[in-house]
């Protein structure tokens, strides 16, 4: 049966917004969280981009849900730091806390004077410290020297079982690579619902059968339509930029210089709008029919606490 989950935006919001909003989903019934790990936001309009380590310890003490984390390592965070730190959160939280692991962007990851590689030596290095971080996870004591260096490396605090890994990807080639070595798989809905399952197929077929899969759909809610593009469209419109280009435009002004002649009919490309619930409702059945385990709803939209009472109280009853 599927999960139901709310997603975390630390690159649009105040993180105290959302350590308020978390508590709210779980309370209206929202089962699972995914929380984004940035160092920049998508563009400077909203003007957040918190730390999620800082932010997880204190959503996590406060809630009872299960946690998963979107970040890269081997660029901004060393293999090491980033299995220490889901280490310790998970011996603190036991069994709360897997994380969804991808080949990172340059907006977050070429910031600390790394030279930002083509997309084949980022999914090297991805499968290279997801590695490193399993035998850390496992006790090990690590001497490695490859794409990154550890040098007699050892976790004392391990929580009792590991995290599981979901490998990110929005293709089915990548899906498909992940497919043979990641725990899951995590990936993106918000357009037709084909392009989902081609991604989940294709994550099957690689070796991914059997294992979860994690989606979150990109969506916008609200009551009145032009109102909401608008506002959805102000705060996300930089993510409608589609192509390779994404992963490689390095700063939010950037982003926004890219987006900038996106209109409000271009959200309906990866974005589901609708002031209709029970049309939400019908999206979101679609998307879990591909095979999809966890469904997280990420409202690109402001109206948080809004969208939070109102799929608690008329979606997820429908859905369950």
């Amino acid at each position: 049966m599927t999960r139901y989950g709310y997603h975390v935006s630390h690159e649009q919001f105040d993180p105290n917004d959302l350590l308020a909003w978390v508590q709210r989903a779980e309370s209206a019934g929202f089962e699972v969280f995914t929380a984004s790990d940035h160092l920049h936001p998508w563009n400077e309009r909203p003007g957040h981009a918190g730390f999620l380590w800082t932010w997880l310890g204190a959503a996590m003490q406060v809630t009872k849900g299960e946690f998963r984390s979107v970040s890269c390592p081997g660029y901004r965070y060393h293999p090491a730091i980033l299995a220490q730190a889901m280490a310790t959160t998970r011996h603190m939280f036991p069994g709360r806390l897997d994380c969804c692991l991808g080949s990172g962007e340059r907006l977050n990851e070429a910031t600390m004077g790394m030279a930002w590689p083509v997309k084949a030596e980022r999914n090297a290095k991805l499968q290279e410290c997801c590695e490193l971080m399993r035998r850390l996870w496992e006790g090990e004591t690590v001497t490695h020297h490859g794409r990154v260096v550890m040098e007699e490396v050892k976790l004392y605090t391990r929580p009792k079982t590991p995290p599981k890994i979901f490998g990110a990807a929005v293709t089915p080639g990548t899906a498909r690579w992940l497919g043979s070595w990641a725990d899951g798989l995590l990936t993106l809905c918000g357009g037709p619902d084909d392009d989902l399952r081609a991604v989940i197929e294709a994550f099957r077929e690689g070796g991914g059968e059997g294992k979860p899969v994690v989606c979150q759909m990109k969506l916008a809610w609200g009551t009145d339509e032009k109102a909401l593009r608008e506002d959805a469209l102000h705060t996300w419109g930089t993510n409608l930029v589609v192509g390779q280009v994404v992963w490689e435009i390095p700063t939010p002004k950037q982003f926004e210089e890219a987006a900038a002649y996106m209109t409000t009919e271009d959200l309906d490309r990866t974005v589901r709008v609708s002031t209709d619930l029970d049309q939400h409702a019908a999206w979101a059945r679609e998307y879990a029919e591909c095979g999809v385990d966890e469904l997280i709803f990420h409202n690109v939209a402001t109206n948080q606490a809004d969208f939070i009472d109102a799929f608690g109280d008329r979606v997820l009853p429908q859905l369950r």
